[in-house]
C-alpha cells in the first residue's frame, strides 16, 4: 500500500530501479551539468563536421573499387535499374539482375555479357513476394556466391488522387516499394553480417522528402524507405566493428516513363533527369559510402532548410515553384 501511495504522489526517487518520480536534488544538478557538458561537446563536434562536410563537397573522396563485388540490382529490365547494371558491369563488378519482365531483363543481361568481360546473371523475380525473393536469393547464392551489394531499385508510381487508388493498387505500391527491402534484407543481410561486409542501397525519391498531390501512397512508400534505411543504419552502427554500409538516394523526377504527366514551371533549373545520370550518381554515392544523397545534390539541403520555415511559408514556396505530377488518369472535360 505504501508503494502504491508513493507512486501516486510521485515521491519515488528516479534512482530506484523500476520506479518513477522526482529525482533527488543532487541527481537533478548532476543531470543538468552532464547535459551542459554534452551540449558543449556536441557544438564543438558540429563545427568540425560542418567544416568536414564543406571540404568533402569540394574535394570528393576517391570512389572505392567495385571490381570483384557481386552487385544485385532489382528492376534491371529498364530505366535506372538497367543503367545501374551496365555501369556496375563496366566498373568490373559481377552483376545480378532481377526483374519481373523476362524479356526486358534478358536483353539487359545479354548486352552486359556482350560488352563486358564479367559474366552477368539474370533472374525473374517478383520482389513483392517474400517466398519468391527468398527462393531466388538461394539460387543466386548457389550460382554466383554471396551478394556484397544490393540496390533496391524496382518500384511503381501510379499518379492520381488518393480516392482514385484502388485497395489493390495501394497494396502493390507498399509491397513493391517497401516490403521488397525487408525481403532482400532477410535474404542477404545474414551473409553480410557473417562476412562483416556489404552495402545496402535503397532508391527513395524526392517524394520521400516531401508530400505531393496525386502521389499520396507513393510518397508514403518512399518516406518508409527513408525511415527503414535510416533506422537500419542506426541499428548496424551500434556495433562499432560493423562494416556494413547503407545509402539512401532521393532522385528528382526521372525520365523513365513512370512520370507520365510531369508539370515543371522552371525547366531550366528543375528539368527531368535521365536514367543514365541517376545511375551514375547512385553508383558514385555507394562507392563513396555516402549515407544520404539527393539528385541533384542541392535538393536535400534545400528541403532541410524549407522544413525549418513556418508551414505557411513552405506551402507558398510550393505554390510559387508550381511543379509536380498531374494525374495519369484520363478525365472527360468539364462541360459548362
Amino acid at each position: 500500500m505504501n508503494e502504491i501511495f508513493l507512486l501516486q504522489t510521485g515521491q519515488y526517487n528516479i534512482n530506484v530501479p523500476g520506479k518513477v518520480g522526482t529525482p533527488h536534488i543532487s541527481e537533478q544538478i548532476y543531470q543538468i551539468l552532464e547535459l551542459l557538458f554534452i551540449s558543449t561537446f556536441w557544438l564543438l563536434q558540429l563545427v568540425y563536421y560542418i567544416g568536414e562536410s564543406i571540404y568533402l563537397k569540394i574535394y570528393k573522396p576517391a570512389p572505392k573499387s567495385v571490381e570483384g563485388e557481386i552487385v544485385l540490382i532489382t528492376g534491371t529490365g529498364h530505366g535506372i535499374g538497367k543503367q545501374l547494371a551496365l555501369q556496375y558491369a563496366g566498373a568490373g563488378a559481377t552483376v545480378v539482375g532481377w526483374d519481373i519482365n523476362k524479356e526486358n531483363n534478358d536483353e539487359t543481361i545479354k548486352e552486359i555479357n556482350q560488352r563486358f568481360k564479367n559474366k552477368a546473371y539474370g533472374y525473374i523475380c517478383n520482389v513483392a513476394n517474400r517466398e519468391n525473393v527468398l527462393e531466388t536469393a538461394k539460387k543466386v547464392q548457389e550460382d554466383v556466391g554471396d551478394v556484397t551489394i544490393f540496390i533496391a531499385n524496382a518500384g511503381i508510381m501510379p499518379c492520381h488522387l488518393l480516392e482514385e487508388h484502388s485497395a489493390n493498387e495501394i497494396q502493390r505500391i507498399i509491397d513493391i516499394n517497401v516490403m521488397q527491402i525487408f525481403w532482400l534484407l532477410e535474404a542477404f543481410l545474414p551473409s553480410m553480417k557473417k562476412n562483416n561486409y556489404g552495402h545496402i542501397v535503397g532508391i527513395s525519391s524526392i517524394a520521400g522528402l516531401g508530400g505531393f498531390p496525386n502521389l499520396v501512397p507513393y510518397c508514403a512508400s518512399k518516406f518508409a524507405v527513408r525511415g527503414l534505411l535510416e533506422s537500419l543504419h542506426e541499428e548496424l552502427r551500434t556495433d562499432k566493428k560493423c562494416n556494413i554500409k547503407t545509402t539512401t538516394v532521393f532522385p528528382y523526377m526521372v525520365d523513365t516513363g513512370l512520370c507520365k504527366n510531369p508539370r515543371i514551371k522552371f525547366d531550366l533549373f528543375m528539368k527531368m533527369i535521365q536514367p543514365e545520370e541517376v545511375a551514375e550518381c547512385v553508383m558514385m554515392a555507394q562507392r563513396r559510402e555516402e549515407l544520404l544523397v539527393s539528385i541533384p545534390g542541392y535538393l536535400i539541403n534545400l528541403q532541410n532548410f524549407v522544413r525549418l520555415c513556418p508551414p505557411k511559408a513552405q506551402m507558398k514556396l510550393i505554390d510559387l515553384l508550381d511543379s509536380g505530377i498531374d494525374s495519369d488518369l484520363i478525365r472527360e472535360p468539364v462541360k459548362n
